[in-house]
């Protein structure tokens, strides 16, 4: 276990190992469904607000432009036409919701398949905390360079991201903070490096973990 704060001399690093819940950092990979759980997500992005004017919906006369016979040119009904300049849009998008359903146990299988396979590719960091005891930008980024921990997505299993974490790190590109309620299989597979701290792994052992099964108790 990694440590975002400058650990004590005195720790032990065989006193921080954590053992993880091999049924949610251990699943095997399945890459169809993290398919699956990607093109979700961007079809819930999408806004689907492009819209186009039909010919009805066009400014103007509907007045036909010249008559249907005797010019010796085409047939052409009103200006509003598709074929001319100015006119309608035939066939052109409106707005839509690109939303599509996906079930619940499928997406939590994703996010199972994605853990485990940050877990796989050594991706996967664990911290005991997340608080950061400063505000300075310029002193977590020294910290961050220091680990080696550009380009990481920080994951907190509390209500709230740190308020020191979350003002230090808001300035740096390549650094992002979430809770664990809130991270997607889109993001977990998008950044190259995953921390989590402790309350993390709880959350999420706690929600993708297998129910537990109360024993039922029988009077004799």
């Amino acid at each position: 276990m990694s440590s975002l704060v400058r650990p004590d001399e005195k720790v032990d690093p065989l006193e921080e190992l954590v053992e993880l819940d091999p049924h949610v950092f251990s699943h095997p990979i399945r890459r169809d469904i993290l398919h699956l759980c990607v093109v979700h997500y961007l079809d819930c992005q999408r806004q689907g607000s492009a819209s186009t004017k039909t010919r009805g919906e066009v400014r103007g006369s509907g007045r036909k432009i010249r008559p249907q016979k005797g010019s010796g040119r085409a047939r052409l009904g009103d200006a509003q036409s598709p074929m001319l300049r100015g006119g309608g849009v035939a066939f052109g998008p409106k707005p839509r919701d690109f939303a599509t359903k996906l079930n619940r146990k499928v997406v939590e299988m994703g996010m199972r398949v994605a853990l485990s396979a940050r877990v796989k590719e050594q991706s996967l960091g664990i911290v005991r905390s997340l608080e950061w005891p400063g505000f300075k930008t310029k002193e977590f980024g020294d910290r961050i360079e220091e680990l080696g921990w550009w380009r990481t997505l920080f994951v907190t299993g509390q209500d709230q991201v740190p308020n020191g974490l979350a003002r230090a790190s808001n300035n740096l590109p390549m650094v992002d903070t979430v809770k664990a309620a809130d991270l997607d299989v889109y993001h977990a597979l998008k950044w190259p490096r995953l921390v989590l701290d402790l309350s993390a792994v709880e959350w999420f052992e706690r929600a993708l973990g297998k129910p537990q099964v109360v024993a039922r108790e029988y009077k004799s």
